[in-house]
């Protein structure tokens, strides 16, 4: 078959006035189960339809040439939109392929309309591969953005006084972690003007060397932002962990309790704390 006899045939398959969309549309919503409205839905295949066809019609098959260029930013925008409404990789690619049946031949189809259907075939297929690609992609940067949120939920800074802030640490301390931690104890000092802070490490279940660095950094940060820190939570197998390795804090303040830190930096600012038991 000539090269552009096929290309005419192609155009043809996609041309069917509004019957093809509108099958390739029904197909599509039974998929989806309602999940999605039939507005939003006949909007998106609209515009890949009409993309598709000019395509084909300017640039052949060849998906990766600039005449797919508008094919290519739709399938990634819908792969997106079904990625953020939580469709599974499936659900988004049979969006693509559901195409594939709409266009299917029938037993009454020339032998060159049949050919013609496969090439469009092959072509819907790599359409639906780099609609998986996409949506891969934009799931990867959901996880992403939503373990950064985690972590910020997970290392708060709290005023305990004025002029003391405290970082109550749970869980594992990893490097990521350490950044986050020390970003937000300097940013802390610098809001609330203070010039105390507890690193309180009750709720970390295991104290390593990498740890003990990852600690020894975040109070060196915060000297050089004047501020002094005192850690807190140094139960005594974390003690003995930590002589067992040779770490050293040298002139850091440590304190086993986070009530023992708070009642030493008290001190340092000149607040005598309030007995628990009431005046004696």
């Amino acid at each position: 078959m000539a090269a552009a006899e096929s290309s005419e045939r192609l155009v043809r398959l996609l041309t069917h006035d509004g019957e093809i969309l509108g099958r390739w549309v029904e197909a599509v919503a039974a998929i989806l189960r309602g999940r999605i409205s039939r507005a939003e839905l006949e909007r998106e295949l609209t515009d890949l339809y009409q993309a598709l066809g000019q395509a084909v019609r300017e640039g052949g098959l060849d998906w990766r040439a600039e005449e797919y260029s508008e094919v290519r930013a739709l399938l990634v925008e819908l792969s997106r939109n079904r990625a953020q409404h939580g469709f599974t990789p499936t659900e988004t690619a049979t969006s693509v392929f559901a195409c594939k049946d709409v266009l299917a031949p029938t037993t009454t189809s020339s032998a060159e309309d049949i050919a013609a259907y496969l090439q469009l075939a092959r072509l819907l297929d790599a359409l639906g591969l780099f609609t998986i690609e996409a949506y891969a992609r934009t799931r990867e940067e959901i996880i992403s953005a939503q373990a950064e949120q985690l972590l910020e939920l997970s290392t708060p800074v709290v005023k305990l006084w004025e002029g003391v802030v405290a970082v109550p640490l749970v869980g594992t301390l990893d490097s990521a972690r350490t950044q986050i931690v020390m970003e937000k104890l300097l940013q802390s000092l610098v809001d609330s003007e203070s010039e105390q802070a507890i690193i309180d490490i009750t709720g970390v279940p295991a104290v390593d060397t990498e740890v003990a660095q990852h600690l020894l950094k975040t109070v060196v940060a915060a000297r050089l932002m004047g501020a002094e820190c005192t850690i807190s939570g140094i139960r005594p197998q974390i003690a003995q962990t930590l002589v067992a390795l040779g770490v050293r804090f040298d002139d850091i303040v440590t304190k086993a309790t986070l009530a023992d830190a708070l009642r030493y930096v008290l001190r340092r600012i000149g607040t005598e704390p309030v007995a628990t038991g009431g005046p004696k």
